[in-house]
């Protein structure tokens, strides 16, 4: 398949089951589709559920395929369009069935479930940053002491340094995490940077 075949060529060749020309077709118009998507449905996950249902819709009816002024994009963002649509009210049917069920008296606010979850983001962030922010040596035994709560022995027989070694790297290594933290905001106490 060439760039300079047309839609209409090209989709010819789809009709008759041709995948790389398929390939060629969603190359052309993928980004487009994806970004009339994204207008839509304004969340990664939908958008590239979007794109997908609508070439695998595409595939589908490929026989039935209508092309405009030979271009097949009319038809791709129409029909993402109507993917989008049914994506939104899958979604809140969705809401709708779980806001119905009864919740027990013990069970949590969703919105402070989804705050924890952010914290919980928010923070996995800035202790990868704070690692990355080390060197390699220092980023390894801070993971296998703190992360994977080995012994501070075992780690530095793994990292091939001696245990004086290992407690003065671990000592400085915390102490340059917990200043990293603190820059980002997070202020750790002395008990979640150890």
């Amino acid at each position: 398949m060439t760039a300079e075949q047309t839609d209409a060529q090209l989709w010819a060749a789809v009709v008759r089951g041709d995948g790389i020309a398929f390939a060629t077709v969603f190359d052309r118009h993928g980004d487009r589709v994806w970004r009339h998507a994204w207008r839509i449905m304004q969340h990664r996950q939908d958008t590239e559920d979007v794109v997908s249902a609508a070439f695998a819709e595409a595939w589908r009816k490929r026989s039935s395929v209508r092309i405009v002024d030979d271009s097949l994009l009319p038809w791709l963002l129409i029909t993402a369009t109507n993917c989008a649509r049914n994506a939104s009210r899958g979604r809140r049917r969705l809401e709708r069935l779980i806001a119905h069920i009864p919740r027990a008296d013990d069970a949590p606010d969703a919105a402070d479930v989804a705050g924890d979850r952010d914290e919980a983001e928010t923070a996995r962030t800035a202790v990868a940053d704070a690692l990355r922010a080390l060197s390699p040596a220092d980023a390894s035994l801070i993971a296998l002491v703190m992360l994977e709560d080995m012994p501070l022995a075992d780690a530095a027989r793994a990292l091939g340094i001696g245990y004086g070694a290992a407690k003065t790297r671990i000592h400085r290594a915390r102490g340059r995490m917990r200043a990293h933290l603190e820059a980002a905001g997070m202020a750790p106490s002395m008990e979640e940077v150890p």
